[in-house]
């Protein structure tokens, strides 16, 4: 009886501590959310493991564009005095082609070991219509978001003004929390600018009918540089999109689903018409509706002595695709090159402002210089034809200095074909050729006392400095330990902050920003006017700071800067928050 005893004990004994084993074992493994897919659907990639690890690193996806990702989720439960842990890396995959496509291996270290998932056959086909499941988060998000273009004019003329806006619509029922550019339109055929938009702002509007929040994300005016149809190729915006769900959490709170989307505006086609037939010989190419002045800065001087006239080009249309007319004078005024100048400001209705040519004349000799109309041709597409405008005929009155051979001749009645006669020498009487100066006597200053006291200041406040900067001076190491707690103290501190402000987005996201930027820069002394991603992403891999932990510090920057504009929901902020934790915690321990 006994010994049946001792083997039960025993086998029980042996039982717990399998149990314990298989509690102990490291289970990572990668979750697809679909096998077979067309290549319009995108597909969600979870490599989940049930042990914390270090140094994640994903497969190269071949043959899939990550639009989404990567992002990441931790879950630490207590239940009946037993933990579970789980956390999990998730990526957003669009297919690039058909065929079998094949998911590489993910690896990560835990205590000391390398783990690997096994490799996931993915099927991809032909586009496949969409589930119009109103439970599918896919089809929740195709329906409720769209990426519109707004042309202002598809039928413009050869350089008249036409604006593009793009549109983010969305609505209400969904979230926007993140949206990244993926394809840049080109204006190939086009002169174009952006017209800078200051902070994304979200506005109410309708769509079909329905109402929706809307974000303007891009304006751009273009002027048409030929006729016929131009192309413009579309925009394409990478979007992630919180979808609530019919199920809630432990506290009644919404589940979401996140799911991100391509969306493009698609290409437009602009008919760009021909300038209409019998154009002006000076005609250069003004489009628009434009005013003509010309003026001089004097209209009283002497000879020698030089003057500016302006031609000035003002008005509404392409001022920067054309010159202002040239300016003709009296072959006896010596004229120079022009200085161009501009004063145009742009907005969606195109450009308007003035243009102007400032030439600096110098007329040789006596007498009244005429300076000659100026004439201006455009066309306004206002009056679909052309027009041509004057400006007013100048005169400029030389009152001293040498008098023209010509008009030497004209008093004397000699013929002026006699080029040989030269007027008389006393033209030149006006140039003073005699000075007046007298020598001024002042003290010797080289050599004096004062001289030799003040060269020996500088050299005694060096050695001052020395001596109290010795006095001062701190080790290297103190340095550093110095820096790392000043560094743990603020990152400790704005984290706080931002933990207890987790249902206040706005208050949140400034004081993650706040601790991440304080943490950069005690690490590593970098100032506030340095702080660019291209600086940190620069300094973090010169400290080797592996690729998965810079990509989520400089992913968290973006959440900060994006959130200000678009909504967040509780898992984000949630995830934002325990991203931080782990990132700063992951660079303190490599620093």
């Amino acid at each position: 009886m006994r010994a049946t005893n001792f083997r039960i004990i025993f086998c029980l004994l042996i039982f717990g501590l399998q149990l314990n084993a298989q509690d102990d074992s490291v289970n990572f493994e990668a979750i697809v959310s679909k096998k077979n897919l067309g290549l319009n659907e995108n597909l969600r990639v979870d490599f989940k493991m049930n042990k914390d690890g270090d140094n994640f690193t994903p497969p190269n996806f071949e043959g899939f564009k990550v639009v989404g990702g990567p992002n990441q989720s931790v879950s630490n439960m207590w239940v009946n005095g037993k933990r579970t842990f789980s956390k999990s890396y998730s990526y957003f995959l669009s297919p690039l082609q058909k065929g079998q496509l094949k998911l590489g291996q993910a690896t990560i270290e835990v205590d000391g070991k390398l783990f690997k998932t096994l490799p996931v056959n993915i099927n991809v086909s032909e586009s496949v219509k969409i589930s119009k499941d109103p439970n599918d988060p896919s089809y929740v998000v195709n329906e409720n978001l769209h990426l519109v273009a707004e042309v202002s004019n598809i039928n413009p003329y050869v350089n008249e003004a036409i604006s593009i806006v793009y549109k983010l619509y969305y609505s209400p029922q969904i979230n926007v929390t993140n949206v990244g550019e993926v394809e840049t339109p080109e204006f190939k055929n086009f002169w174009s600018q952006n017209i800078k938009i200051p902070r994304l702002q979200i506005e109410r509007g309708s769509f079909k009918g329905d109402n929706y929040n809307y974000v303007t994300w891009k304006k751009t005016v273009l002027y048409p540089q030929k006729s016929g149809k131009l192309e413009i190729l579309p925009l394409s915006l990478d979007v992630s999109v919180d979808v609530p769900t019919n199920r809630r959490d432990f506290f009644g709170n919404r589940i979401y689903d996140q799911v991100s989307k391509k969306v493009t505006a698609g290409k437009k086609i602009i008919n760009v018409k021909k300038l209409p037939e019998g154009a002006p010989k000076n005609f250069n190419g003004a489009v628009g509706d434009f005013d003509l002045e010309l003026k001089t800065t004097k209209s009283n001087l002497n000879a020698s002595e030089s003057l500016q006239a302006i031609v000035k080009v003002s008005g509404k249309g392409n001022l920067k695709l054309f010159s202002p007319p040239d300016l003709k004078v009296p072959s006896s005024m010596e004229k120079y090159e022009p200085e161009y100048k501009e004063n145009i400001s742009t907005d969606l209705s195109g450009m308007e402002g003035s243009i102007s040519n400032v030439f600096t004349l110098v007329p040789q000799f006596q007498g009244n210089y005429p300076i000659s109309p100026i004439e201006f041709s455009f066309f306004n597409t206002k009056s679909n034809k052309y027009e041509t405008i004057y400006s007013k005929e100048l005169i400029v009155n030389v009152m001293e200095g040498p008098i023209s051979l010509n008009q030497i001749n004209k008093e004397n009645n000699i013929d002026s074909n006699l080029k040989n006669i030269l007027p008389s020498i006393d033209q030149f009487k006006f140039i003073k050729t005699s000075t007046n100066l007298t020598k001024i006597n002042t003290p010797t200053f080289i050599y004096s006392n004062t001289f030799y006291i003040l060269l020996a200041i500088p050299f005694l406040i060096i050695v001052v400095l020395i001596i109290f900067f010795r006095s001062k001076k701190i080790s290297k190491s103190e340095m550093l330990d110095f820096k790392s707690k000043r560094a743990n103290k603020l990152a400790k501190k704005y984290l706080s902050e931002a933990k207890n402000n987790l249902d206040k987005k706005d208050i949140f996201y400034i004081s993650l920003e706040k601790a991440l930027h304080n943490f950069l820069k005690s690490k590593l002394a970098i100032e506030t006017s340095e702080y660019s991603k291209e600086r940190i992403y620069k300094l973090l891999s010169k400290r080797n700071i592996n690729n998965q932990t810079l990509s989520s510090f400089l992913k968290l920057i973006e959440n900060c800067e994006l959130a200000r504009y678009t909504p967040a929901s509780d898992v984000t902020i949630n995830n934002d928050y325990e991203n931080a934790v782990n990132v700063i915690s992951e660079i303190d321990k490599i620093l």
